[in-house]
């Protein structure tokens, strides 16, 4: 027999049928938009997803704002940034800095943000960096609850019976819309109600003190805000401790959807409910894809809920 020529080998290693080639003038940009499809994906998407709310919400002074939004842009830009334990730990530090500026009187979520950014930093560091952020993830959330629970039913007397709303609805103008469209108070009773709660210099008293008008469904709306908030927050710092041998891992991940979805639509608070997605999707596992693509999407909604004027849009409406 005699031994296969160079020539005859390449004849016989070639393929049956031509192979398609990619044609040059096809670039890479062109390719659709693919949502991630595995569990390393959506830890990288909430990795940057962790940057992009850094940006949406600057804050600091000047001495650590530009650099937190210097790091936030670097961890975007360069494919390799977003898995650098240093980069993490920066924002850390800058966010500490942040805290200490304004110690102790820092936003709520900007403690947890600061300890949710040195947990990114510490997963990088070790072998399985989703898997360990997962974790720390659902700790993190759950003891977030637990806290606000505790301070709501146990701590805080005027928010179980209802004070906090009832107040909160009339005084801050945030929730102004609010009370008209679901409260049933005029513009005019909502001046008039201001009025009234308004603050008077110490030592001074009203001779005539003016009435503050609460129609039922202003009352029943502070009702439902206060034991509804209580019982989603119940809700999540139960599911994210309970192991998951004795519950479906799937409800943690709609209870947290459900208690952002709602609340958020009416608290104007975007960066606690964007920190609360991230975290969330950072503990998508394998067989739950579709709640990664779920966060993501509550993401987006929750950046309309703070720049559309929603109640206020409807008031015009119905008027």
């Amino acid at each position: 027999m005699r031994a296969a020529r160079p020539l005859d080998v390449l004849k016989w290693t070639s393929p049956a049928a031509p192979v398609a080639s990619v044609s040059p003038s096809v670039e890479a940009d062109d390719r659709p938009i693919q949502a991630p499809t595995s569990q390393a994906a959506y830890f990288d998407a909430a990795l940057r997803l962790s940057a992009i709310a850094l940006l949406l919400r600057p804050m600091g002074s000047w001495l650590v704002r530009p650099a937190i939004l210097s790091v936030a842009v670097l961890v975007l830009v360069f494919p390799r940034l977003p898995r650098s334990s240093f980069m993490w730990g920066a924002l850390s530090g800058f966010t500490a800095i942040r805290i200490a500026e304004d110690w102790p009187l820092a936003d709520n979520h900007i403690y947890l943000l600061g300890y949710w950014l040195l947990a990114i930093a510490l997963s990088l560091r070790t072998s399985d960096a989703s898997a360990t952020l997962a974790v720390t993830s659902r700790w993190l959330v759950g003891l977030a609850f637990s806290f606000a629970v505790l301070w709501k039913a146990v701590l805080s007397p005027d928010f179980v019976d209802g004070r906090f709303f009832r107040v909160t609805l009339l005084t801050d103008p945030r929730f102004g819309a609010v009370a008209q469209l679901i409260g049933g108070l005029s513009r005019e009773e909502l001046d008039a109600n201001r009025q009234a709660l308004a603050l008077l210099p110490d030592g001074a008293e009203l001779v005539d003190a003016p009435v503050v008008l609460e129609p039922v469904r202003l009352r029943m709306l502070a009702t439902a805000s206060t034991f509804g908030i209580l019982a989603l927050e119940a809700a999540v710092a139960v599911l994210m401790f309970a192991p998951a041998a004795w519950i479906p891992v799937r409800w943690r991940h709609a209870v947290l959807l459900l208690f952002c979805g709602i609340t958020y639509a009416f608290a104007p608070v975007a960066g606690f409910g964007w920190l609360l997605l991230v975290m969330g999707l950072a503990q998508v596992e394998p067989r739950q894809l579709w709640f990664g693509r779920a966060y993501i999407a509550a993401f987006v909604v929750v950046i309309f809920y703070d720049e559309l004027p929603w109640a206020d849009l409807m008031l015009d409406w119905l008027r």
